[in-house]
């Protein structure tokens, strides 16, 4: 009877009309504007049991969710592109993997994939509604809904239990300690990538704040591997590895491993890149070994893996007929400077004049992000709201508040000065490009380096490669 119920549900509601539900739930950007310093921690204890109730609510019971095999990992920066590494070893051995990550670039879909494909949007459309509407029913008053990031965790764990992955990947959201993936009571094992000040409103001003709240993952009996960190920050991940009795290991230097066959060195040339591999590689041996998959793990197929995982809008490089767009969604200081590092190594020897698309999120400060980019002597500074220009669903829900956005613009267009534009959105900047390309008849094609926000990355994808092939007609 329910089955019946739900397929008739879903004939009438679309993926379209899932989204816009979606997004009628409150968002993580509205979620941390209404956080203050003095409100946040008693927001942020709510997270865990909510996410418990909610999940009990769909369906799913702690010890049914205890069946999943789990990689869990937290961090400051890098642990995306880490999780799409580790996702790609275990694929590459052979075995069904679930990684839910975020944000998304240019669809929520991408949030939840398997087998390193994103679900389909009739896959979306038939868990979304069937989970929405238990949940709908089961209110215990009008609010009584997940948030945005709430609900597509719940969404996740559904999708991976009905899916019977053998391996799920999963991204903490923000933090670690309060976070609603955090449900997880037995992960295979997790890691920390590295630390750095970011959402100090939510998680602390200092990095042993930070540690503390992304340790908060360990879990007794559960190994942990962490990238080498600031003396502060390790320090925190030791004593707390001590007191939740997980075993702390800090992960060989990618130089050190012996490869047999293949080898990954040369498409993974940047340190920070290779940082995340090793503790890609480190985790994925330590699930395949411990849960008996493989007596041995085969060195070839870690290359292989390595070699083709794509992870758009990290460090990627994308030609087009306007110029090469470099995309990294730094937002950091310290991710802007190994931004810049690898756009300088990257772009060593070129003539060719560099453009800078920018735009940042949240409450950053923007001159911490901006001083160290004017290293890079750009022709032009291009700022836009995080707005595709082309009508979508997927894009509109994307953009949050563009008048709020357009202001920082302006703001952000100041402090950088001479030779900066302010535009209504992406595809502006874009046509803007390729109009000064041919009034000037100009052959030489321009380096463009877009960072600052992976909501940016993501409009700018919207146009340039929408459905993530890691290449462009545009």
């Amino acid at each position: 009877m329910w089955d019946k119920l739900i397929k008739r549900y879903v004939c009438v509601a679309s993926y379209e009309a899932a989204i816009q539900a979606l997004h009628g739930l409150q968002s993580n950007s509205n979620y941390l504007k209404l956080v203050t310093k003095d409100n946040s921690q008693a927001n942020a204890v709510r997270n865990l049991p909510d996410t418990k109730k909610y999940l009990i609510r769909s369906g799913i019971t702690l010890e049914k969710l205890d069946t999943l095999s789990v990689i869990h990992i937290a961090g400051t920066k890098g642990k995306g592109s880490t999780c799409a590494y580790t996702e790609a070893i275990l694929r590459e051995h052979g075995f069904k993997t679930g990684f839910f990550s975020s944000p998304h670039l240019v669809n929520a879909r991408e949030r939840i994939r398997i087998s390193g494909q994103p679900i389909s949007k009739t896959q979306f459309t038939q868990n979304f509604w069937k989970i929405y509407k238990k949940l709908e029913d089961t209110k215990e008053h009008e609010s009584d809904m997940p948030t945005y990031f709430k609900f597509l965790t719940i969404l996740m764990f559904n999708t991976f239990l009905d899916e019977h992955v053998d391996v799920a990947i999963i991204e903490v959201g923000i933090g670690g300690l309060y976070d609603c993936t955090n449900i997880i009571r037995n992960p295979v094992c997790v890691g920390i990538t590295s630390l750095g000040l970011d959402h100090t409103s939510l998680l602390g001003n200092t990095v042993e704040d930070i540690a503390y709240q992304k340790s908060g993952i360990f879990k007794s009996g559960t190994v942990a591997f962490s990238v080498p960190q600031l003396s502060q920050a390790m320090r925190i991940l030791e004593e707390q590895a001590i007191e939740r009795n997980c075993k702390l290991r800090v992960i060989p230097s990618f130089d050190e491993y012996k490869w047999e066959n293949l080898s990954p060195i040369l498409q993974i040339k940047n340190k920070v890149q290779q940082q995340n591999a090793s503790i890609a590689i480190q985790m994925a041996t330590e699930w395949l070994l411990t849960r008996n998959k493989v007596a041995s793990v085969s060195m070839d197929k870690i290359a292989i893996a390595l070699t083709s995982c794509k992870w758009p809008g990290r460090m990627q490089v994308l030609r087009s007929s306007i110029g090469d767009f470099f995309l990294d969604g730094a937002h950091t200081i310290e991710s802007i400077e190994c931004c810049i590092s690898w756009f300088n190594d990257i772009s060593s020897g070129s003539k060719r004049k560099k453009v800078l698309i920018f735009n940042t999120s949240g409450t950053r400060d923007p001159i911490q992000l901006l001083i160290p980019l004017r290293s890079l002597h750009f022709y032009k500074a291009y700022f836009v709201p995080n707005l595709v220009g082309i009508k979508s669903l997927d894009n509109e829900m994307n953009s949050s508040s563009t008048d709020e956005q357009k202001i920082k613009c302006e703001i952000n267009s100041k402090i950088w000065g001479m030779n900066s534009v302010v535009a209504n959105n992406v595809l502006e900047v874009l046509e803007d490009i390729k109009r000064n390309l041919v009034q000037k008849n100009n052959c030489e094609r321009y380096q463009i380096l877009v960072t600052g926000s992976l909501h940016l990355i993501g409009a700018v994808l919207a146009i340039l490669d929408p459905n993530l092939t890691m290449n462009t007609e545009f």
